[in-house]
């Protein structure tokens, strides 16, 4: 008799807190210990990416929030790939210097990695992200733009064929804020996580293809007494390479119907 592959998925809402799953990466010890138990781990962005650092795990299925909660409700099924052509989004609203930092990011996975990216899009608008905080501490954000978004999404998808999606925006600098110093700290939560994961909600609900996001921001000032579990997204100017090599060799999504 054949014996069907043992399956877990292993979610971890963004935005809420998590105490195992709340900062960039923390999971991934989770997710590498599950991975050796199980034939197929399915999973999300938030659990393994550790901002510039991840562990590749050969059994598991990187499946984006929406499309991982479609799946969940029996609506989709997932399938699979060696790989994905990744089309890329840019966001207007981004400074000269920083699309050029993510261009050359994502040059860097095309030579080094291997990765087979399209030519980008820019928005014909500014996004404009926001970010909110629920008066129970979660985190969520709106875009002002995001009719500017989905027409470049499918832009990429019919002119460039592309198979997956990679949007980089401008989130709003908030340095300043207690919420942020908080969770440098080790305490609270992730103030970027909520708004990231509408954006990429977005993208997957209108089209189901695989999609990530990666804000674009300039360096923090250097803070001597981060947290060990903040410390990764220190450490990188983008995390252009990690988030989208997920996206090019992770899962290709379709409807039941």
């Amino acid at each position: 008799m054949h014996q069907r592959p043992f399956t877990v998925v292993l979610i971890i809402p963004t935005g809420v807190g998590a105490a195992i799953g709340g900062y960039a990466g923390d999971a991934l010890p989770v997710a590498r210990a599950i991975a050796q138990v199980a034939d197929c781990l399915i999973t999300h962005p938030n659990v393994l990416n550790g901002a510039q650092l991840y562990w590749p795990l050969p059994n598991a299925l990187y499946v984006e929030g929406y499309g991982l909660d479609q799946f969940a409700a029996g609506h989709w099924k997932l399938r699979p790939v060696r790989n994905n052509r990744v089309g890329i989004v840019l966001d207007q609203g981004m400074e000269a210097e920083l699309r050029l930092r993510h261009l050359q990011a994502a040059e860097a996975t095309r030579a080094t990695l291997g990765l087979n990216l399209t030519d980008y899009v820019v928005t014909d608008a500014p996004l404009g992200v926001e970010l909110q905080t629920a008066a129970s501490g979660a985190t969520w954000g709106t875009i002002q733009n995001p009719g500017s978004l989905l027409r470049a999404v499918d832009q990429l998808i019919h002119q460039a064929q592309a198979e997956a999606i990679a949007v980089v925006a401008r989130f709003p600098d908030d340095s300043g804020s207690e919420a942020l110093q908080s969770y440098r700290q080790g305490h609270g939560v992730d103030p970027l996580a909520g708004a990231e994961a509408v954006i990429s909600h977005l993208v997957v609900r209108n089209f189901q293809i695989p999609c990530a996001h990666a804000p674009a921001l300039p360096p923090l000032p250097l803070d001597p007494q981060i947290s060990p579990r903040s410390a990764a997204e220190e450490i990188g100017y983008t995390v252009f390479t990690l988030r989208f090599g997920g996206v090019e060799s992770g899962t290709s999504i379709y409807t039941l119907w």
